[in-house]
């Protein structure tokens, strides 16, 4: 399997995790949505579940991996208020806790890339 795949299949591996868990535990989401956005927060946490389970089979399927990966980069970029609301919210906990929601932030960079790097590697192949 090329490594172009092996990154695509990873990458939708880790949308469709998150986005299980979103249906699987919601209460831990619940809690990091930005008391801005309308309507109650389970909604947005299922809705933002049912995205990522989207983009997961969008980024797996070699027919839409660009598109899907595109908006994936978009996805983490937009979910970037709820880990700055997390990361406000837990400035108090304990070290390991603060320590995982600040560490957080800075990782949503990375992941911005590998879904732009994702959509490049379709686009290549195409």
């Amino acid at each position: 399997m090329p490594r172009s795949e092996r990154s695509s299949l990873l990458l939708a591996g880790l949308l469709a995790t998150a986005g299980a868990a979103h249906f699987a535990a919601p209460r831990q989401f619940d809690g990091i949505v930005p008391r801005a956005l309308p309507g109650g927060p389970r909604a947005w946490t299922y809705a933002s579940g049912a995205a990522e389970l989207a983009l997961a089979a969008g980024v797996a399927l070699p027919r839409t991996r660009k598109a899907a990966a595109l908006a994936t980069a978009a996805f983490f970029v937009g979910v970037f208020p709820a880990n700055v609301k997390m990361a406000v919210d837990w400035r108090r906990r304990p070290a390991p806790q603060r320590a995982a929601a600040f560490g957080r932030l800075p990782l949503q960079v990375p992941l911005v890339l590998w879904a732009r790097g994702v959509a490049k590697s379709a686009d290549s192949r195409a």
